[in-house]
Formats: C-alpha cells, sequence, structure tokens
C-alpha cells in the first residue's frame, strides 16, 4: 500500500541551551554555542528564543551563516483580556521578522493571567474561562487574529499549555471547536501528557488542525510529584518533568506514526525545559534528534516484547 508523503524537517527550540523563563538556566551560554551545536548535531532550523536578533535582515543573515532556517517564533498573545485591534498592533514587530524569514507559523501562547512564570502559585491555580460563552468569546476573537496572519502567509499555531487557560484536553477539545480553521494547533506532546491527557489520543482527534509539533518528552513520577505536592509550572521543570524524545514515558513511534499517516508536512520541533547543568544541553539534544531522525526515516530499532 502506497504511504502519504512524509515531508517533515527536524528542528529545535533554544530551550534546551537556555532558558526564556528562568534565565538562570543556560543564561552564560551564548547563542552561538547553541546554532553551532544544533547544526552540528543535524538539525534544520530553530525557533526563536530572547537571545536572537529581532531585526529582519539581521536574523536572516545570522542563520544564513550557520545554514540554519528560522521555524518560528513564540508570541505572548493576550486576547483572553484584549481586542483584535490591540493584539494586532501588538503583534506586528514580531509577524514582520518571521514572515520576512519564510516562517508558515507563529507560535501563539496565551499569557494573559497565566501562571507558567510565576514560580511561586502552583498549577492548580491556573486560569479558567467562565462558562462556554467566555471561550466562545475567545474563539471569535482568535479566528480573527488567525485570519489576519494568514494575509500576512503566517498560520497561527495554537500553544496548549501548562499554567494557562488551554492545558487539559477538555481546553483543547473547545479551543478547536470554538475556533476557525484560520487557528492551527500546535501539539506539543509533553504538555498534551502533562495536561491530563493521551497524547497520541489528543493528536488524533485534532489531526486536521496540527500545523506545528513540539516533541516534548516526560517523567510521569515528576509529574506525580508536582500535582500531589502542588508545584508551580516552573518548580516542576527545575524537577526534570521534561526531557527529549527518547528519554521519558511517551510513544514517539506512534506519534510519529500518526503523522505519516496523514501526510503531516511541517516541522517537528525538540523542545524540552531542562537545566542544562543536569541534562548537558549537546548530550540531550543529540539524543532527541536521533530518536526523531530514526522515526522519520524508518531506521529506529523496534524494541522487543
Amino acid at each position: 500500500m502506497a504511504s502519504n508523503p512524509f515531508e517533515v524537517k527536524i528542528g529545535i527550540n533554544p530551550i534546551s541551551w537556555s532558558n526564556d523563563d528562568l534565565p538562570s538556566l543556560g543564561g552564560e551560554t551564548p547563542l552561538s554555542t547553541a546554532l553551532t551545536e544544533g547544526r552540528e548535531i543535524g538539525y534544520q532550523g530553530f525557533e526563536l528564543g530572547n537571545k536572537f536578533p529581532r531585526d529582519p535582515d539581521a536574523l536572516r543573515q545570522l542563520m544564513a551563516s550557520y545554514q540554519l532556517e528560522v521555524v518560528s517564533g513564540w508570541y505572548s498573545g493576550r486576547l483572553a483580556k484584549r481586542s483584535v485591534e490591540e493584539e494586532i498592533a501588538a503583534v506586528e514587530p514580531h509577524l514582520r521578522l518571521l514572515a520576512a524569514n519564510g516562517c508558515k507559523v507563529m507560535v501563539y501562547g496565551e499569557v494573559a493571567d497565566s501562571i507558567q512564570g510565576e514560580r511561586g502559585v502552583p498549577l492548580y491555580k491556573r486560569p479558567r474561562f467562565n462558562g462556554d460563552d467566555a471561550f466562545k468569546h475567545y474563539g471569535e476573537r482568535l479566528t480573527a487574529f488567525g485570519r489576519y496572519l494568514l494575509k500576512h502567509g503566517v498560520r497561527l499555531a495554537y500553544h496548549h499549555h501548562m499554567g494557562a487557560y488551554v492545558e487539559s484536553p477538555q481546553d483543547i477539545d473547545r479551543a478547536m471547536a470554538y475556533t476557525g480553521n484560520e487557528v492551527g494547533l500546535l501539539f506539543d506532546s509533553g504538555h498534551a501528557y502533562f495536561g491530563g491527557g493521551d497524547p497520541l489520543a489528543v493528536l488524533h482527534k485534532h489531526i486536521d488542525r496540527v500545523c506545528h509539533v513540539h516533541c516534548k518528552d516526560v517523567r510521569p513520577a515528576i509529574i506525580r510529584h508536582a500535582r500531589n505536592r502542588q508545584w508551580s509550572f516552573l518548580d516542576a521543570v527545575l524537577n526534570g518533568v521534561f526531557t527529549v524524545p527518547g528519554d521519558g514515558a511517551i510513544d514517539f513511534a506512534a506519534i510519529v506514526g500518526l503523522l505519516r499517516e496523514n501526510g503531516y508536512q511541517g516541522w517537528l520541533i525538540v523542545e524540552a525545559e531542562q537545566d542544562p547543568a543536569v541534562a548537558p544541553s549537546y548530550a540531550y539534544a543529540s539524543l532527541g534528534y536521533r530518536t526523531l531522525r530514526a522515526l522519520v526515516d524508518g531506521t529506529a530499532r523496534q524494541e522487543a516484547a
């Protein structure tokens, strides 16, 4: 039986080298180290972090010098609290940066009321919409904003995230139900698991909306501790809740297989918030790449039953 084309690229987020939310993690590591090592490992592109230039031409020249592509970049959206017009005005510099560098998607993270960056606030205190009407109005704003981005050739990739309004599988269901196709889904395997779902089931349910993929593995024992001990998101990260594909509990063979079956064409991004002093950047970035590369190429060894 003929298979669908599987035209994917493998990239990485610089969070393996330095963390934007916790600058103390790898803050001393220069961007040049991340780009040099990422290219050497085999990655084809990087998502942006706070150490990248924000001038479109400067960014293009920098990445070209390393023979790397600009994949996308996180945008801190606030449509849960502000109007579409206000969001359009706020996004302009970031949208211009991405569009000028050939990016097809923008990572949209809702940060209004989010506690993901608040180390002293436990995860159970995350924000929630007050009923379906509030969620529906939020979805309408997202759709209008996504429509605007598409006029510039960039699709909104909505990032479900711990500590934010859209965290659980049920939240993802509602976000997709209340938005149009102008809004794509950034499927993040690690956040899907930590948020209480089966990553494969979440992916299967929303595969038609998936336009970007973050490949993040998890350590289930740390998730249990985070819930039972009422940790914040950042405390969970510091204690090693996330890791790279091949080092945790998620079945990436099944995830890659489902993406292949459905003809996904886009990026697979290794993104695993860890302390580089505990999880050396090069070693873990390399493991994540080798794991995905073998699955994409069909050379991964089958584990014994």
